[in-house]
């Protein structure tokens, strides 16, 4: 009964089949290549996928346990309202503390777009209240009710138009990243396969007499499997160190905040590169083997 080539075969099958493999020339140099290429682009992609996950995990647990109350009010009811508000803020249930933010913390956040010398006194802004919820969280439109009984000038922006946008562009660009770690894996797939078809053609000749002395065509499949899956093999791992470099060092979360200066791996993130040598091996594997007895039975 014939047996086709398993992945183990092309590391512990006969050394001496491979001879028929020519052991230099371009199809080595282009798979080797292409494999180095494509494992390091992996990296990028794995570690833009990761810090994405990251970033959403941070933007949602960030605003979802915070709130703010604004109050806009005429002047001599501003502090009345103020007071209303903190009161009811005081005994909602869910709400871990209350903070009202005072006018040199505005002054900074409206500096970016109006300039350090702002006076923020002189100008009918809201007073901001800050909400910081517990784990369990507030039932916020409970609270929207009783603040507009109690503080009419008083509005809850519990976040979720800002948190929504943020999370869902976060996952998308998680899902973009493993979408190209595949696209990745079918590039060099195809890439192997056109060197596979090339070697094979271009021994012909030699397989037609290997046949004539007895060959099958699994054992000459298997030669060229463990040639082109070593090839790939020691390409990824090279592309996958490099990438790995490359990664480690680049501006970490210290340089600000962002998903491109968060790019990289944490703890145990980083023994994730390396199961791509192994992953590009079997891709390899695959494209060959497919590739090796579609030729091999197109031969005559």
């Amino acid at each position: 009964m014939r047996r086709l080539p398993a992945l183990g075969d092309a590391f512990a099958g006969d050394p001496g089949a491979d001879r028929i493999v020519p052991p230099s020339g371009f199809t080595a140099r282009l798979t080797q290549f292409t494999a180095a290429a494509m494992a390091f682009l992996a990296v990028f992609a794995l570690a833009l996928s990761l810090a994405a996950g990251r970033l959403a995990d941070h933007w949602g647990e960030a605003l979802a346990r915070t709130a703010t109350v604004r109050i806009s009010a005429p002047e001599g009811q501003m502090a009345t309202q103020t007071d209303a508000v903190l009161a009811v803020l005081a005994t909602t249930p869910g709400i871990a503390g209350a903070r009202l933010i005072p006018e040199d913390e505005q002054r900074a956040l409206l500096a970016p777009w109006f300039g350090p010398d702002l006076p923020v006194e002189s100008l009918p802004l809201p007073r901001l209240v800050e909400i910081t919820e517990t784990a369990e969280g507030m039932d916020a439109e409970a609270l929207r009710l009783r603040l507009s009984g109690e503080a009419p000038g008083a509005v809850l922006d519990d976040h979720t138009r800002w948190r929504r946008p943020l999370v869902e562009a976060a996952g998308r660009l998680r899902l973009l990243g493993w979408l190209s770690i595949g696209l990745i894996g079918a590039t060099m797939a195809a890439m192997i396969a056109l060197s596979a078809n090339a070697a094979l053609a271009a021994n012909a000749r030699v397989i037609e007499v290997l046949r004539l002395v007895g060959a099958r065509d699994t054992f000459i499949a298997r030669a060229f499997v463990r040639r082109f899956t070593r090839r790939a093999l020691e390409g990824a791992a090279i592309g996958t160190a490099a990438g790995m470099v490359a990664v480690a060092v680049l501006p970490g979360d210290g340089a600000g905040p962002g998903v491109l200066t968060g790019l990289g791996f944490r703890g145990l993130d980083w023994l994730l590169p390396l199961a791509l040598p192994l992953i590009a091996a079997g891709v390899a594997f695959g494209a060959t083997r497919l590739t090796a007895m579609r030729v091999l039975k197109g031969i005559t």
